[in-house]
Formats: C-alpha cells, sequence, structure tokens
C-alpha cells in the first residue's frame, strides 16, 4: 500500500508519546514519587507525552477526508477499532490531567500509585487499539500476522522510554549513579531489542508467506493454473494508485537494515554506555532518541509500503498500472 506522511507522524509521534507515559504511570505505580523534588521532572515529563499523543492524533485527523466530521468516528465503538481507539486516547488524556493534578499537589502516595497504575493501563490499551485497526483488516494478510500488536506495543515502549530517558537526562535526574538508575536503563535496553526482534520475526513470517494469484482473486484456482488474457483496465486507477504500490526488494532489505539499527543496535550501545557513564547521559540520549526516530518513521513506511491489499490479486503484480519503487 502507499504510505501516507500522516498516518506515518501519526502512528510513530502518538506511539512514542503513549509509551512515554506507559513508562511514567508504571514509575508512579511503583515509586509514587511524591516529593517535592520529583515533580517539575514529572510534570515535564507529562507534558511531554501529552505533546507527542497530541501531535500525533492531530495528524491523523488530517488524514480524514472530511476532518470536521472526526467527531463522528466515536459513535462505532461497538465495532470499530478506531472508535475505541478515539475513546481510549480522550479517556487517557483524562487521566493524565488527573494524575498531573495530583503531582502538582503532591497528593496521597497510594491515590497516586493508583492513578499511576491506570494511566500505564489506558496508554497501553490505546496502542493496543491502533494496532488492532491494522490487525483486524482481513483484506491485508500481512497485517494479519500476531505479531502486529506486539511490534506496535513493543516499539511505543521502546520510543517512549527514550523520549522519558531524554526528559531525565535533561532535568538532570540521571545524573546520580545508583542501582535502580542502572536497572532502569538496563531494562529499557531490553524492550528496546525486544522490538528489534518481534520486528525481525515479523519480516521472516511475511517473507515465506505464500503469494496469491488471480487464481484466488476469482475463485478459479480449485480448476488449475489461471492467467488473464488481457489486463483488467487500460490505465492507473485509486485502487492501483492506493492499493497497488510496490516496493523493490533490495530497497526494503536496506531499509531493513536501517530500522534494526535506528530501533535496536544504536540505542542499545547510548543505554550501555549510560549505564558506566552517567556524566554522558544526555548526549547519549539525545543520539539514541534521534536514532530510534528514524527507525520508527522508517520501520512504519515499511509496514505499509510492503503490505499487499487482497484487491492486487486481481490487478496482478505485473500491472502497467501497479507503481513500482526500483
Amino acid at each position: 500500500m502507499r504510505p501516507a506522511l500522516s498516518i506515518l507522524f501519526f502512528t510513530t509521534l502518538s506511539g512514542a508519546g503513549y509509551g512515554l507515559w506507559m513508562w511514567l504511570g508504571l514509575g508512579l505505580a511503583l515509586d509514587a514519587g511524591s516529593t517535592p523534588a520529583a515533580r517539575a521532572p514529572l510534570l515535564v515529563a507529562l507534558a511531554g507525552g501529552f505533546l507527542l499523543s497530541s501531535v500525533g492524533l492531530l495528524c491523523s485527523v488530517a488524514h480524514l477526508g472530511q476532518p470536521q466530521r472526526a467527531w463522528r468516528a466515536l459513535s462505532q465503538w461497538r465495532s470499530s477499532w478506531l472508535s475505541r481507539e478515539g475513546i481510549a486516547a480522550i479517556a487517557c488524556a483524562v487521566v493524565a490531567l488527573v494524575v498531573a493534578a495530583l503531582v502538582w499537589n503532591v497528593a496521597d502516595a497510594v491515590l497516586l500509585r493508583a492513578a499511576g497504575g491506570i494511566l500505564a493501563a489506558m496508554s497501553a490499551l490505546v496502542v493496543f487499539c491502533t494496532a488492532r485497526i491494522y490487525a483486524s483488516l482481513p483484506t491485508i494478510a500481512a497485517w494479519r500476522d500476531p505479531r502486529v500488536v506486539p511490534a506496535f506495543l513493543t516499539l511505543a515502549l521502546g520510543s517512549g522510554g527514550i523520549w522519558l530517558w531524554l526528559l531525565l537526562a535533561g532535568s538532570g535526574v540521571d545524573g546520580v549513579p545508583s542501582t535502580a538508575r542502572a536497572l532502569a536503563l538496563a531494562g529499557l535496553g531490553f524492550v528496546v531489542a525486544g522490538a528489534t526482534l518481534v520486528k525481525l520475526g515479523y519480516w521472516r513470517a511475511i517473507d515465506a508467506a505464500p503469494v496469491a494469484g488471480a487464481g484466488a482473486a476469482t475463485g478459479l484456482d480449485r480448476f488449475g493454473h489461471v492467467r488473464a488474457a488481457e489486463n483488467p483496465h487500460t490505465e492507473a486507477n485509486y485502487l492501483t494508485h492506493e492499493m497497488g504500490f510496490v516496493l523493490a526488494r533490495r530497497h526494503a532489505t536496506r531499509l531493513r537494515r536501517v530500522v534494526v539499527a535506528g530501533i535496536g543496535i544504536v540505542p542499545v550501545g547510548a543505554l550501555g554506555m549510560a549505564i558506566g557513564w552517567p556524566a554522558a547521559s544526555p548526549w547519549l540520549a539525545a543520539l539514541a532518541l534521534a536514532s530510534v526516530s528514524l527507525g520508527s518513521f522508517v520501520e512504519r513506511w515499511l509496514f505499509f509500503a510492503e503490505a499487499r491489499h487482497v484487491v492486487m490479486r486481481y490487478y496482478g503484480a505485473h500491472s502497467g498500472a501497479s507503481t513500482a519503487s526500483h
């Protein structure tokens, strides 16, 4: 399928924002951080997550044909994952505002822990709903792979965790060596490595999947090999333009290497260096963020570019109107 920039920015930015809130909520649930000294960094982190998720959601609205009617998408929550995502995003923003109010007022630790746990759960729910929008589509075989939802969740956690690391390092919170700090950075490193492994497994699975042809599209494959006598059209149309995007395998291989380096190798290396070199944590966090941002964007571009819609079984991979990238 042809990747749309608005959707790429939406899924990467909002995913990072909710991933940041997942880490922040989990941290609050485990250690309330209700001291006045922790108030400013926590509020900055909450604001950062709100900015990322809001910009991402605005990008998704811009992708709609009639943005002014976006509110109607919330009415189909019984059957639409898009509606469920929108409702969950609104609820999550409300929870984040409640957490910010509790942090600002240095509220009771038990109450703050409960609110942090809810924030982490709601953030994970939003990312889950986003992933299910694509994973629930039977017309695109690559998105039906069971690794799609884990890939969205782990990449959101990885990118969001690095955003949080940079915000804390920039505020000086990450500059003091401690066992807790080392464990937190190591945990983030495992999440980032896990996201990379999940993606590698996904690529291996879609590469091994059989390619269905015109016979499957017409239902005539039970009679043997089916070949179209002529092209189903004489010029490009909307379907071949949007659904018939073809990415050359050599380009896909190179871009996958960029993703592995961007979301895996460079961030893990930066996190490992930061454990033993706390003074360089802000610079290492900035490097990791630049790397994971590029890697996440390319990963999401590939997610769409490598997906083949079932309608192209009819038009055929070698249709003259197909858009190929060589």
